[in-house]
């Protein structure tokens, strides 16, 4: 679990406001579409552009591991999953409300959903919302809708649109729509079943909550497979188009054989559906990326060595206090970067949670943790409140 963080007196004012809520929405799991649009029209969150700033330091990233920011947004997806059929035409009204955040959300849910409904608003936010938090997540819900209705709008914006973000997201989604990889049924579920009384359960010294994901070819991975039988080293990673998970990447490709020597089990978790996982490993489209002349996809579909995991909905993540929807980091609400070591005996013997995008310690230097039992680190650049 996270430890709590000395916070001034307005943070504190603004944490009490926060717990109120959430222990309102604990109480109502079954919240109407319009009550959770009222609860995140009304929250103030960390301000986000291309990314999250946080509120207090002004810098980016958000340095209270405590912020609620992620599940109120996390909550809020699970309630409007949960509303169904009943709730697409509320979801497709909330698309033009004030709130950037209610418009996001309500754009992440309906593509969730895959309702071909919402094409004609998700178009719409695509082309003129001044967010571009909102637009790229009008792209990325397109993709999952799956219907070539879309194209039109997709490629338009893939020209004429001015953020790397948005223009990323539109090549993604053009393709996702061309191969026919809409979203899957087990993505709304996965929302739909979000349990938060099982949201930052884990601890150091403690036993590691067991799970099972699917990797990118659909094969099952657990946990408690490797009890006994190997550390097991989880990295939670953002997306393709971060240039951090690719050097991580990188280090873990030439460290192969250092891993495989100390009996590691090192485990990739990334918190989407299956086909943008399969973006991150060069098994799908090779987009055009802005930090690099250089294509991954030869090298990575040659040398990745270890199990790629999708953590729908982010519900192990949650579980092991990664925080899904935390952050904005080239304008899609992403985890925090963390880090969690299990030994053989299935015992939690490192968690770390970042405060911004870099912050956690470097693959080898989580391999020399492994090999001298010694977990004691803090990134030289981690943000701490005043």
């Amino acid at each position: 679990m996270q430890n709590p963080s000395i916070l001034p007196f307005t943070s504190i004012t603004f944490a009490l406001s926060a717990c109120l809520f959430l222990s309102a929405v604990s109480a109502a799991p079954d919240r109407s579409i319009d009550s959770v649009i009222d609860d995140v029209a009304n929250h103030e969150f960390h301000d986000s552009g291309s990314m999250t700033q946080d509120r207090i330091l002004k810098k980016s990233g958000i340095a209270n591991l405590n912020d609620p920011d992620w599940k109120i947004r996390t909550l809020a997806m699970r309630d409007f999953v949960r509303s169904g059929e009943a709730g697409i035409d509320q979801l497709i009204n909330a698309l033009s409300h004030k709130s950037p955040h209610v418009r996001y959300l309500a754009a992440a849910a309906l593509g969730v959903q895959a309702s071909e409904s919402a094409i004609p608003g998700l178009q719409k936010l695509l082309t003129a919302d001044p967010k571009i938090t909102v637009r790229s997540q009008a792209a990325i819900s397109l993709g999952l809708i799956g219907s070539a209705k879309a194209l039109p709008a997709l490629e338009k914006a893939l020209t004429a649109d001015k953020s790397r973000d948005v223009i990323h997201q539109c090549e993604l989604s053009i393709h996702q729509i061309k191969s026919g990889q809409k979203a899957t049924p087990e993505l709304a579920s996965a929302y739909a079943s979000l349990d938060e009384s099982k949201f930052e359960i884990v601890q150091v010294g403690k036993a590691a909550p067991d799970f099972t994901l699917s990797d990118t070819e659909n094969k099952s991975w657990k946990l408690s497979d490797y009890q006994g039988k190997k550390t097991v080293l989880l990295i939670w990673v953002f997306a393709d188009w971060c240039p951090v998970c690719h050097g991580e990447f990188r280090e873990l490709m030439h460290l192969r054989e250092d891993f495989q020597k100390n009996d590691i089990e090192v485990v990739t978790i990334e918190i989407h559906d299956r086909y943008r996982c399969r973006v991150m490993v060069g098994k799908e489209v090779d987009p055009k990326y802005w930090f690099s002349k250089k294509s991954f996809k030869d090298s990575y579909t040659k040398n990745i060595w270890w199990p790629h995991l999708s953590d729908k909905a982010g519900a192990v993540a949650a579980q092991y206090g990664v925080d899904p929807l935390c952050f904005a980091v080239h304008s899609e609400y992403i985890n925090r970067p963390s880090t969690v070591i299990i030994d053989k005996e299935g015992i939690v013997r490192f968690a770390y949670y970042g405060t911004f995008w870099g912050d956690r310690p470097s693959v080898q230097q989580t391999l020399n943790m492994i090999r001298n039992q010694d977990y004691k680190f803090e990134h030289p650049k981690r943000l701490h409140l005043p």
